[in-house]
């Protein structure tokens, strides 16, 4: 039986049974879909209110004083940084040194962490050994991201494609999209198919897990707007976002670009959270989330220093969610809606739309 305050345990397989064939596995796999809690049994979750209401207060105090800190010694300076480090260190403290938290904090993360591996189908024959599989999905990786960092840039696209006319910005950032459905769809779509009994619709691609757990994200989304109105307040900020500078000119750059925005994070969610995961679960379980973080926060380099390391946090949420959901949606949900928020709240600083001038040099 499954103790309370666990997930729903998935039945391990027996080291002495033979390896199932794909007809089997992709069965198991349906089921496992059509089954998936993230969250333990009620009785469990009688007193997560209580532990959430505890941590968002601490997580919104905290951002509180950082904020204030930033109007008193400013966002660059070292002063900042250090004490912001001091506050934010001493909040994990005091989230961790209380017991409910602590709980709640475990059933969110170690507890869903081993109902993924309990889920995942293992061969026993992998383990110790060299798997074509892992490298077929990681020399995809590689690869799509290292054409991404050469070629998909619109800094790329600026350097190969001369001046053309008043959309030119804009057709540098459709190069930058279209790389990204090259990289993180298309390519890892080829991969797939040359691994024999492979489906895509297994890549997390469903969205029944989706609008089961949908509150989860809305709650998600909750704790994040207050971070990023704080955050939308900095210079920092407002000399980054929007990446589109032109988007206050019209409403067909504006339109235009969130659509190419959008479009891009679905496939970043299908790349990270949908093949690498799905692609790296049977040899490697929950461990595939701590491997698929190492370049999702690599790819945010260039941007705030704060934002990096947020995307290692929001790399091991999104991860678990998409592992134990097996869907990609709520990531795309969430990386959308904050997007849009951000660039909504960046405007809100530029000039005018139609006055000739744009958001930032």
């Amino acid at each position: 039986m499954t103790e309370p305050g666990e997930p729903d345990a998935v039945a391990e397989p027996d080291p002495a049974d033979p390896p199932q064939p794909d007809g089997a596995r992709h069965a198991l796999a349906d089921v496992a879909l059509a089954e998936a809690r993230v969250l333990p049994p009620n009785a469990a979750r009688k007193r997560w209110p209580i532990a959430l209401a505890k941590t968002v207060a601490i997580v919104a105090l905290t951002g509180g004083a950082i904020f204030a800190l930033s109007r008193t010694f400013g966002p660059t300076t070292w002063t900042f940084r250090l004490v912001s480090i001091a506050i934010g260190a001493g909040a994990l403290v005091g989230l961790l040194f209380d017991p409910e938290i602590r709980r709640w904090v475990r059933a969110v993360s170690i507890d869903q962490w081993r109902a993924i591996d309990r889920e995942s189908p293992r061969d026993p024959a992998d383990a110790g050994n060299t798997s074509l599989r892992v490298m077929i999905i990681l020399v995809t990786a590689a690869i799509a991201l290292t054409l991404q960092e050469y070629l998909g840039s619109s800094d790329k696209f600026a350097k190969l494609v001369p001046y053309n006319g008043k959309y030119w910005e804009l057709q540098g950032f459709m190069w930058w999209s279209g790389w990204r459905v090259l990289g993180y769809v298309i390519l890892p779509m080829i991969a797939i198919a040359c691994m024999p009994g492979e489906r895509i619709r297994d890549y997390h691609v469903s969205l029944r897990g989706f609008f089961r757990h949908l509150w989860i994200y809305g709650v998600m989304f909750a704790a994040i707007f207050p971070l990023v109105i704080l955050a939308s307040k900095t210079d920092t900020f407002r000399h980054t976002y929007p990446f589109y500078r032109m988007a206050n000119r019209s409403r067909i750059d504006l339109w235009s670009w969130e659509a190419l925005y959008a479009v891009q994070f679905v496939a970043l969610e299908f790349f990270f959270r949908g093949f690498l995961l799905q692609g790296l679960r049977r040899v490697m379980g929950a461990n595939a989330i701590f491997v698929m973080i190492v370049p999702y926060c690599m790819i945010h380099y260039g941007k705030p220093m704060a934002e990096t390391f947020g995307a290692i946090g929001a790399g091991l949420i999104l991860g678990t969610l998409a592992m134990r959901t097996r869907s990609i949606w709520g990531g795309v949900l969430i990386h959308i809606g904050v997007a849009t928020t951000m660039d909504v709240l960046a405007l809100r600083g530029c000039p005018d739309m139609g006055s000739g001038k744009y958001c930032h040099p």
